[in-house]
């Protein structure tokens, strides 16, 4: 049977695009459907972090992004007009040492135009109504301007947000709660009080406000109200929690776009359903605090896209599709905890935690440890995957020159052996040609012996012998992928 597509993706946000980006780049066939009519006019997300750009850069879409960013390289809290402490946020050992901000509607824009030189296009006002699931194919019903029809796919995944459609179809309880607060965003020209590479965190005793600088003249504004004031938050307004909170003398001159929202923390037990995945904000949803939700969706997308497409050529098991829940949701729940334990800490209502938290800061702040856990937790350089079923040892991340630009890693595993004598690189050739093409062999100046799979994170390591390491890295591999079709 001639399917339509081999992925069927729902929803065009920055996850979903991003998807259909890395399946042009492999070379599969997609189709990607969104409810909307067009792509949103809203800054929304952020934040892009290092480890976010170094995916963009070994997905060969980076450029682009580091053209339009402002570059954050300092964290500051600030409470009652007092810095309690700054902290640089300069990670070593990335290319890319700093916050990127790129607003999300030029981050759709520019994953939508990289899609349309490759291609690629988006159906807009389509929308995911159900979907049944056959053997070796998913049948799936889509309207489109009202008109029905269905699409057949390999796999379908969901990217379609916090009120998911495919999640709903699925039938995944999305477990969690809600914060009580209101949170708001506004988009704001402002005077040039503060500096344009520093971002702000403002703890107060009437609930916290965070403010990103997106230019020299124009911030985000993350705030939490007991109460709304209109239908979206007036400059008034915006004025007003400033003074209230931020540091002194910043002035907001201009509103761009502002929305109140309420903020859940959620997160599904399942994000695998037979041939249906789903990832992004479909999956989990968290406070806004510590700008991880767009990065955290595009990390679930670079970890499944490898595995869908080692799938759709008929190499991948069980084991390898099941990895994508069992790597991805503990990485979500420590995004989730982080987030949650920064809301509070930020907004505690307690006089008497309110101390201990301003005397704290500027205690630990300047602390070498400190600040390395907190650049860590926060730039995603520290995920790793040494709970995965399918990695031994540490399955940190690895990143060099080798690996940028959109070819330097793709859809095989890379083997990295030591040229120090022909029999190693005898022995190693053989296993490559054993696993029928699915490891690319290449030889350095190195002690160890390392497997790197096609996310950049390390699946086995070791400095034994070659023939050693070898021979423990077969069943390894046998364990996810099929070596003949």
């Amino acid at each position: 049977m001639i399917l339509d597509a081999d992925v069927l993706i729902v929803g065009a946000g920055p996850v979903g695009l991003f998807l259909a980006n890395e399946c042009a780049r492999r070379g599969l066939k997609a189709r990607i459907i969104e409810a909307r009519a067009s792509q949103s006019r809203h800054s929304k997300a952020l934040a892009i972090f290092p480890r976010t750009l170094e995916i963009l850069d070994m997905a060969g879409l980076v450029g682009p992004f580091l053209e339009k960013a402002n570059r954050v390289t300092s964290v500051a809290v600030v409470a009652d007009g007092k810095r309690l402490g700054c902290m640089p946020f300069t990670p070593e050992g990335t290319p890319y040492p700093f916050v990127a901000m790129v607003p999300q509607d030029v981050t759709e824009q520019l994953l939508l135009e990289h899609l349309k030189g490759a291609g690629g296009a988006v159906e807009y006002e389509t929308q995911f109504v159900s979907a049944h699931e056959a053997d070796d194919f998913v049948k799936v019903r889509i309207t489109h301007r009202g008109v029905p029809s269905e699409v057949t796919a390999s796999f379908v995944v969901g990217c379609d947000g916090a009120h998911s459609a495919v999640r709903h179809a699925l039938d995944l309880p999305f477990e969690g709660g809600q914060y009580a607060a209101t949170f708001m965003l506004a988009d704001v020209d402002t005077n040039q009080t503060l500096p344009v590479d520093e971002l702000q965190l403002c703890p107060n005793e009437f609930g916290p406000i965070a403010i990103f600088p997106m230019s020299a003249q124009r911030r985000r504004v993350v705030a939490i109200l007991d109460k709304t004031d209109g239908e979206a938050p007036s400059l008034a307004l915006v004025q007003k929690l400033l003074d209230e909170r931020a540091p002194a003398g910043i002035q907001a001159t201009a509103l761009h776009w502002s929305s109140y929202f309420r903020i859940h923390h959620r997160q599904v037990k399942q994000m695998r359903v037979g041939r249906t995945f789903i990832a992004g904000d479909a999956a989990h949803i968290h406070s806004p605090f510590g700008g991880q939700g767009m990065n955290t969706g595009l990390h679930d997308i670079w970890n499944l896209a490898w595995k869908l497409d080692f799938a759709v050529r008929g190499h991948a098991t069980e084991s390898l599709l099941d990895s994508y829940a069992a790597e991805r949701r503990p990485i979500i729940k420590e995004v989730i905890d982080t987030t949650d334990l920064l809301t509070k800490v930020m907004g505690t209502p307690s006089k008497l935690a309110q101390t201990l938290r301003n005397t704290l800061i500027p205690a630990v702040s300047h602390l070498p440890l400190f600040q390395h856990a907190f650049v860590n937790r926060l730039s995603g350089l520290g995920i790793d995957y040494h709970r995965s079923p399918i990695i031994e040892g540490t399955g940190k991340r690895y990143f060099d020159d080798s690996l940028r630009g959109g070819k330097g890693i793709g859809s095989r595993f890379l083997l990295l052996g030591s040229d120090s004598d022909d029999a190693n690189r005898a022995k190693s050739r053989q296993l490559v040609e054993s696993l029928s093409n699915l490891v690319e062999l290449r030889f350095g100046d190195r002690d160890d012996t390392t497997l790197l799979r096609p996310d950049g994170y390390v699946a086995y390591s070791s400095h034994e012998r070659t023939e050693s390491a070898l021979n423990s890295m077969r069943p390894l591999l046998q364990r996810q992928v099929h070596s003949e079709t």
